[in-house]
This record gives C-alpha cells, sequence and structure tokens, in this order.
C-alpha cells in the first residue's frame, strides 16, 4: 500500500508544480560530455518544462517541449586542437590553453545568430532556470542575472577546486588532488606537495589569467546585467551543483548540501538489444567472450600512429577472444578474422552483454563510470585531463590495469590482456563496485530531476547556500583572525621584551651608581 502511495505522489508531483522556461547551455564540441546529460534535459521537456538547449549536438528527430541552438562554430579547428594537447606543457602553459580553449567556445555561443537575436536582447524571452555545464565558461553564467534566474551547474568530471567554490564547498588538498594530476585520494608526503604546488599554480592562472578575459567578455555581451551584478558574485552564486561522480566509484569527500553526486545519469537501466549483426558475432565467440575497445569520441583511432595500429591488430589477431573495436573509418588494413570494427557501438548495451569479458578504454569518465555500472574490469590507455587519474583509480581499487600507449609493446599489451581476463580477482572486484555503485534510493536520473524541481519549487533554493560565500578570501580562509592572533602575540611578546630591557638597563644603571660611590 505504502508503494501505491508513493507511486502515485511521484506521478502527481509535477502537476504541483508548474512548468519551468529552462535554458540549457552545453555547447563543448566533445560528444561525451552532451551524451552525459541529454537524458536529463529530455526527461525534464517530458515532465512538460520547457527545455531551450544551446549544444553543439542537436536532436536528430523533433522532441516535446525541447528547442535545439545549434553552435556549429565550436567545431572550428577542434581537432588540432585535441592533438595539440599531446604537445608537451609545463602546468602554467596547460592551463593558458585551457583558458584559450574554452574562451572561444564561450565565444562562439554569445557570438552565435540565434542566441544573439533571441536570448540575449533585453525583454525578448524570459527563463526561470539556467543549466550549464560549469567548466571554464564564466561568462556565459551571465544568463542567470540576464533573466534573473537561478542557475544549476552540471560538471561532466565531478569535482575540483574550481567547482567547489560555486557552492563554497571545501577540498582539501591533503586527499583532494587535482583532476589532471593523475593522482589518488592516498598521497605520499611528495605527492601532497606536488598536488598543492599544481592546485596552487592553476588557482593563480585562473584567477590572473582565465576571469579577467571572462570578465570583459561577460560585460560586452551583458551590459545591463553586468552593471548590477559582478561575473564574480555570479559564480560564487550557483543553487545547485550536479557532479557526474559518486563515493562509490571514487573516493568518498565533502560536500555542501547544494552538491550533488549523479554519477552515471545518462546510463540506462534496461539496456536495449544489440544490432543482429553485432549480436550474432557477439554469440559466436563462445566461451571465451569478447574485448570491447574504444578510446571514446574525443581521441580517434583512425589517427593513431601506424606503428601503434599495427602493435594492437597484431595483439589482437593472437587473441583467443574476439573484438570490437571502434574504429572511425570504412576500412583497416591488416584486420584479423576476430576483430570487428564499426564507426560506432551502443557502449553501454555492449558492456551489459555477458559475453563481454573486458574493457580496453582511454579512461574517459563516462566509460569508466559504464564499466563499474556493469561490472567489466578495465585495461586503461589515457591520452589527456582525468583520464590518468581515472586509470589510477581502476588500478587502486583494483578492477583494472593500465598502460602507456606510446611505449607499450606487444608483448605488455598481450600480457596485461590476458592477466585481466584470467585472474578472477579483477572481474571479482568490479561486480562487487558495481553492486556498491547500484545500491542507491534513487536512479542518477531520478536524484538530478528532483533536486532540480526542488530548486524551481524553492525560487533557488537559497537556503541551502553556506555563508562561505559571502565572506572574502581572507576571512572565509580566517587570515584575518589568524593575523589579529599573530598580531597580538608579537605585539605581548615585543612588550614583554621591552619591559624586560627597560628593567635590566635600569638594573644596570643602578649598579653603575653603586660602583661610583663606594670609590
Amino acid at each position: 500500500m505504502l508503494a501505491l502511495r508513493i507511486s502515485f505522489l511521484l506521478l502527481t508531483l509535477p502537476a504541483y508544480l508548474q512548468a519551468a522556461r529552462i535554458l540549457a547551455i552545453f555547447p563543448f564540441p566533445g560528444p561525451s560530455q552532451y551524451i552525459n546529460v541529454v537524458p536529463y534535459l529530455k526527461e525534464l521537456a517530458g515532465r512538460g518544462h520547457q527545455v531551450t538547449s544551446v549544444n553543439a549536438f542537436p536532436q536528430k528527430k523533433p522532441v516535446a517541449n525541447f528547442r535545439d541552438v545549434f553552435i556549429s562554430k565550436v567545431f572550428d579547428n577542434y581537432n588540432e586542437l585535441v592533438n595539440d594537447l599531446n604537445k608537451p606543457m609545463n602546468l602554467w602553459q596547460e592551463n593558458n590553453f585551457i583558458n584559450k580553449f574554452f574562451l572561444d567556445v564561450t565565444r562562439c555561443v554569445l557570438t552565435n545568430k540565434e542566441v544573439a537575436e533571441t536570448l540575449l536582447p533585453p525583454g525578448k524571452d524570459h527563463f526561470d532556470l539556467i543549466i550549464v555545464e560549469a567548466i571554464r565558461s564564466d561568462a556565459y553564467y551571465g544568463f542567470a542575472a540576464h533573466f534573473n534566474a537561478p542557475i544549476i551547474g552540471i560538471s561532466t568530471f565531478g569535482t575540483d577546486w574550481n567547482i567547489d567554490e560555486l557552492v563554497g564547498n571545501v577540498s582539501p588538498l591533503s586527499y583532494t588532488p587535482l583532476v589532471t594530476a593523475g593522482l589518488t585520494d592516498r598521497m605520499n608526503f611528495a605527492e601532497r606537495v606536488s598536488n598543492f604546488v599544481d592546485t596552487t599554480i592553476a588557482w593563480l592562472n585562473y584567477k590572473l589569467i582565465h576571469m579577467p578575459e571572462q570578465e570583459k567578455m561577460y560585460a560586452k555581451y551583458f551590459p545591463e546585467a553586468s552593471k548590477r551584478v559582478q561575473l564574480t558574485d555570479l559564480n560564487r552564486n550557483f543553487s545547485l551543483v550536479l557532479l557526474n561522480q559518486h563515493f562509490s566509484l571514487s573516493f568518498p569527500r565533502p560536500y555542501v548540501p547544494n552538491m550533488i553526486e549523479v554519477g552515471g545519469l545518462h546510463i540506462s537501466h534496461k539496456p536495449a538489444p544489440l544490432p543482429k549483426e553485432l549480436e550474432e558475432f557477439i554469440q559466436g565467440s563462445g566461451e571465451q567472450g569478447v574485448i570491447y575497445f574504444s578510446l571514446g569520441s574525443n581521441v580517434l583511432s583512425k589517427d593513431l600512429p601506424e606503428e601503434r595500429r599495427d602493435l594492437i591488430l597484431k595483439t589482437f589477431a593472437s587473441l583467443p577472444q574476439r573484438v570490437l573495436w571502434k574504429f572511425e573509418d570504412d576500412k583497416l588494413p591488416g584486420k584479423p578474422a576476430n576483430v570487428f570494427i564499426s564507426k560506432w557501438f551502443p557502449q553501454p548495451d555492449i558492456l551489459a552483454h555477458p559475453k563481454v569479458k573486458l574493457f580496453i578504454t582511454h579512461g574517459g569518465l563516462l566509460s569508466t563510470i559504464e564499466s563499474i555500472h556493469h561490472g567489466k574490469p578495465v585495461l586503461g590507455l589515457p591520452f589527456f585531463y582525468d583520464q590518468f587519474l581515472n586509470v589510477r583509480r581502476a588500478t587502486q581499487a583494483g578492477f583494472g590495469l593500465g598502460l602507456d600507449h606510446k611505449t607499450m609493446t606487444q608483448q605488455e599489451l598481450k600480457g596485461t590482456i590476458e592477466r585481466l581476463i584470467k585472474e578472477p580477482r579483477f572481474g571479482q572486484i568490479a561486480r562487487q563496485m558495481s553492486e556498491r555503485y547500484r545500491d542507491q534510493p534513487m536512479s542518477p536520473l531520478d536524484t538530478a530531476i528532483w533536486w532540480t524541481e526542488y530548486v524551481l519549487r524553492h525560487k533557488g533554493a537559497h537556503h541551502m547556500r553556506v555563508a562561505g560565500q559571502d565572506l572574502g578570501f581572507f576571512a572565509y580562509h580566517s587570515l584575518d583572525v589568524i593575523g589579529v592572533l599573530l598580531g597580538g602575540a608579537l605585539l605581548i611578546v615585543a612588550t614583554i621584551v621591552g619591559v624586560l630591557w627597560k628593567a635590566a638597563k635600569f638594573s644596570g644603571l643602578g649598579n653603575s651608581k653603586k660602583k661610583q660611590k663606594t670609590k
């Protein structure tokens, strides 16, 4: 009876909430970010909300209550930029490179014809809620001030110091590593020193280089809003941040009330049937099973150096398993009979298949979450950004191993694959982690929807905002208190030293007079 009441309440809840007009901004040209959020946006539209989505991947078929604003310009030179990520750079140069990229993406949004004509003019339109991908694109947070609407951020890689600042969260550097550092929460002293220095450099670069450029853009494209609200206030006034992360996937850490874990909100709990040809290939693998190999959407297998590609092909040809390889070309010279190539695979549905024994991956967060959700061990070949961290976490947790794709030998690759398939512990740990991850009171998608509508019901839910967001840097870190206490202590010490010095001087003077009288 109770279950029926709860089901009735969930079904009728949208009736108590007036349909909202929602502006979602996710223009990143890499498809994985939008793959992560589009089920969430479609679910909001399905619940009657009017969703306008500014993105780089418009829907192929019309969706009710869902309007696409296509930002095609973000693809200009994108492949070259991805390739440039592999060039040697120090941390300051890497941050400058990332800043420039996201500055260009932000400019593409704000100069887009449809955005300029329908979203930016004052009084032209109205929205009740702004949802953005919270990643170094501060200027278009200005839409929140422009429409006087609450703002929700989604971080597709979890959190870091920059995401934390949106809601005043705390990330102790002693056990929360910089996303790009490839470290885990179990750092030794040298790693903690490195993490502190790297995070400080990233923070300084963001404040000194990135933010001034974003503030200029904010003032240019939101002239009226910028007079009322400073950008530094906007990016500290988020109503909610949804994180594509979960403690069972990585490590436990503190969160303020309006920071919610929804890792894997894009994963459907009902895998779809595979295409006939694909299913027959998998079923034909017998007891040996299948290996699935994909480098994601930003790294293309067809662009691997020929020597690396041949090494991988020879390794696969020597295996008893069949291999599904996401390869972005129609032909793969030298492809052995046990390899099936395709430009695209329904990855979550493949990983759900019981005959899939191993996932060889670039280590992207979405792929890592999907592997855990379906209990599959992984072999990580990381290329950039958080991939090194994700692969190291998999190795530390015990459900995967990692190799350097640039230097690995055929023997190393084959040996690692055989170890992951033949040693039962990797599969056992992957299944244990899957059980922990799935053991949640609500699905990640349902959780994201509930908290989004909570923000709408409570007009921005400002009661969840921590007081630290209203404090300056010195007050937030109690540097003013420490300064006063140290100053007071120094004053006391100086006073005591001064009194003793005068006393000693007076005593010395008295003794001198006594000696003179004695003579």
